[in-house]
């Protein structure tokens, strides 16, 4: 089959209403959609229309036996349009495109045209069924486009609607992740302030601990009241001040009238420009020494005001929790300087009672003796030593030295009782190891809890051998004129108030004039850091280095002894030295 071509000419508006009729209904018959179509007749029309408005044009449609269908429109504006056979027809374009035709659809058009060369003739005239059909079936199509174009506006109303709510469900959701931020945030900063007023209580707390630890470490009130300024200068205050009420060497009027009215009424004050308004404290005006800086006094004690501790801010005002804080530090550093002063009482009468005790060293012909009592440095540790020397009927001296386990009144009590009872058991004529045997007897059955440990060594004036036994004590050290030293290291007896029946030995030991026995308490040659066998060989040197000049005054050999053996100056007990020097009577 060859191709079916007709051409028009367009001259006037009739010519192209009629054409684009006569091409509606050739592409009607296609079967192309209603949109396409429309979009195909406007593009048709507004080019017929251009032609007319420029003088006319011949309109060309050609329908070849593949199922292509050609539109050409001359002109000064020509334009050619393809159409191939398809399901639907392309929009309207300027350069020439294919669309595919089903060739059932390619019949009418060939049928309609006639299969020679193409020719120009006019078009028919008018008839008025067929426009009139025609441009029905353009309403229709126009109408078919409107519904289109109504559903697609609904459907982007719809859409706009969903995105519309959309928009505010992303807005409402950001609302609420702004919300939920700021409250996390808020969350986030109150666990922060908890956290660090945590870290701020439990630092007060531990300052707090090893503070009272310090201050109820010592039993010295001086060394409580130099430690005070040390712990709290300078992060709790500039400067601090301690005023104990019974302190006669600083009158009131030199103190501040907060720290006058805290003594006084024994309630905190705080004395500076502005009220302080600090927990259990009141507010007094500025003092006149510190018109400028905040004082805090804080009365010390705790069942009565030994004192005022009176501290200057240490910045521009007290903060309310180190406040509570040093309130009841207050009151701990107020307990530990009572503690030292009962402790000290305790101390004073015990050391007297045990110095009362201690006994004038007898005059005697043919015998030196030299005694030293040093108490313990750290501690109630007053009362368990003594010594003592005193003659016998006989004429004989006995030298005495003695420790009783325990320490303070009890044991100063208890020394006193065996210094009473050795001295009745003497004068009946007993001899050293008799009278450590009653002595036993007695502590036994008196206080059977309390130990004793004694040494008793007895001097015959005219007579170069002493004779000396031991209960539990440590070895007497002698020192011959030659200058050798030898320990008495005699197995010594069970300590006195054993719960065992003993009886005592005696021992004899030659020591020719110019000879010097040492008696003496453990506390003199025992450390915690070394044993008693270490103390002893530090007492045998220190014994044998003695120089003429020492020896022959024996309180100097006493303090030239005790100079090597506490070279420390600590010592954790009492200490007892007794020196006898045999002469020629």
């Amino acid at each position: 089959m060859t191709a079916a071509r007709d051409t028009w000419t367009i001259a006037s508006a009739a010519d192209a209403a009629r054409a684009r009729a006569g091409l509606a209904r050739l592409v009607a018959d296609t079967g192309a959609p209603a949109l396409d179509r429309a979009r195909f007749l406007s593009a048709l029309g507004v080019r017929l229309r251009h032609a007319v408005d420029a003088g006319g044009a011949e309109l060309t449609v050609t329908a070849g036996p593949d199922g292509r269908l050609g539109i050409a429109l001359g002109g000064p504006e020509p334009w050619r349009h393809t159409l191939v056979r398809s399901g639907a027809l392309p929009g309207p374009q300027d350069e020439p495109h294919s669309e595919a035709l089903p060739d059932s659809q390619a019949a009418p058009l060939a049928e309609a045209l006639p299969e020679d060369e193409p020719h120009a003739e006019a078009l028919p005239g008018p008839q008025e069924a067929p426009l009139a059909e025609a441009l029905l079936s353009a309403d229709e199509d126009a109408a078919a486009v409107l519904t289109s174009l109504a559903e697609t506006e609904e459907l982007l109303r719809l859409h706009r609607e969903e995105l519309h709510q959309t928009n505010q469900g992303v807005l409402a959701l950001h609302a609420e992740l702004e919300a939920a931020a700021l409250a996390q945030r808020d969350l986030l900063d109150a666990e922060r302030a908890a956290r660090a007023e945590a870290e701020n209580a439990r630092r007060l707390l531990t300052f707090l601990a090893n503070a009272s630890a310090v201050l109820h470490a010592s039993l010295d009130h001086e060394d409580i009241l130099r430690r005070l300024p040390e712990l709290l200068v300078p992060e709790y205050a500039r400067h601090v001040d301690v005023w104990l009420v019974d302190d006669e060497r600083t009158p009131p009027g030199d103190r501040a009238a907060a720290t006058v009215t805290a003594a006084r009424t024994g309630r905190p004050q705080h004395a500076g420009p502005h009220p302080g308004q600090l927990p259990g404290v009141d507010d007094l005006p500025a003092s006149a020494l510190f018109p400028d800086r905040p004082l805090l006094c804080l009365p010390l004690g705790g069942r009565t005001v030994q004192g005022v501790l009176t501290l200057a801010a240490p910045g521009e005002r007290f903060d309310p929790d180190t406040t509570v804080m040093l309130l009841e530090l207050a009151r701990r550093a107020g307990i530990a300087l009572e503690n030292a002063r009962q402790y000290e009482q305790h101390r004073d009468v015990a050391e007297a009672l045990q110095r009362a005790q201690l006994t004038d060293l007898p005059a005697v012909p043919g015998l030196d003796l030299a005694a030293r009592y040093l108490p313990a440095t750290h501690g109630l540790n007053i009362g368990g030593d003594w010594y003592d020397a005193f003659s016998q009927p006989d004429g004989s001296v006995l030298t005495v030295i003695g420790d009783v386990t325990g320490h303070g009144l009890r044991a100063a009590v208890i020394m006193g009782q065996l210094r009473t009872a050795l001295r009745a058991y003497a004068v009946e004529g007993n001899g050293p190891a008799r009278i450590l045997t009653l002595l036993h007897r007695m502590l036994r059955h008196q206080q059977p809890e309390l130990y004793a440990t004694c040494a008793i060594a007895r001097f015959t004036p005219g007579e170069p051998e002493v004779v000396w036994a031991a209960a539990g004590h440590p070895p007497a050290v002698a020192r011959d004129p030659r200058g050798e030293v030898r320990v008495l290291d005699a197995k010594p007896g069970i300590m006195l108030g054993v719960p065992l029946p003993y009886e005592y030995e005696e021992h004899t030991v030659e020591l020719p004039a110019g000879s010097v026995l040492a008696l003496y308490t453990d506390g003199l040659v025992e450390r915690r850091a070394a044993g008693i066998d270490v103390g002893i060989d530090r007492l045998a040197r220190a014994m044998q280095v003695l120089g003429a000049a020492e020896l022959a005054k024996l309180d100097a050999a006493a303090d030239a002894l005790l100079r090597p053996m506490l070279h420390d100056s600590e010592h954790d007990d009492d200490i007892c030295l007794l020196l006898c020097r045999t002469t020629i009577g």
